[in-house]
């Protein structure tokens, strides 16, 4: 009697991956991620490669491994390939002290973020 295998999360299509602990805020986050939903995988490599914002270079990566996994693990047609879903969301907080005047001190807030990317090949419309 084993235990029975987890579903797969997701839907046949589809490929995915998350990127966990990430340092910075979700909020800076998110901006990154609103940029490429709903993009082609080619588009959304050249906008995250040309972005000035410094959260673009690791989902950048995340991005392009999510379409690794799009090829390798489920046989999908990377030309075909769009941002589907691009979700954030809020990870551990460090909390700092930093010394001030006086003999006080004040709370410095470290946020690290997490960012789950969903590609789905879409067929092409003739």
């Amino acid at each position: 009697m084993g235990q029975t295998a987890n579903p797969s999360r997701t839907k046949p299509g589809e490929a995915r991956a998350k990127l966990r602990m990430l340092r910075g805020s979700p909020q800076k986050l998110n901006l990154v991620a609103q940029l490429i939903r709903g993009m082609r995988v080619d588009r959304a490599l050249n906008e995250l490669e040309f972005s000035k914002k410094a959260m673009a270079r690791p989902v950048r990566e995340l991005l392009k491994s999510a379409v690794a996994n799009a090829e390798n693990n489920h046989n999908l047609d990377i030309d075909n390939l769009v941002v589907a879903e691009a979700f954030v969301g809020k990870n551990l907080v460090m909390k700092r002290f930093a010394t001030r005047a006086r003999g006080r001190s004040t709370r410095i807030l470290k946020p690290f973020a997490e960012i789950t990317i969903v590609v789905r090949e879409v067929k092409e419309a003739a």
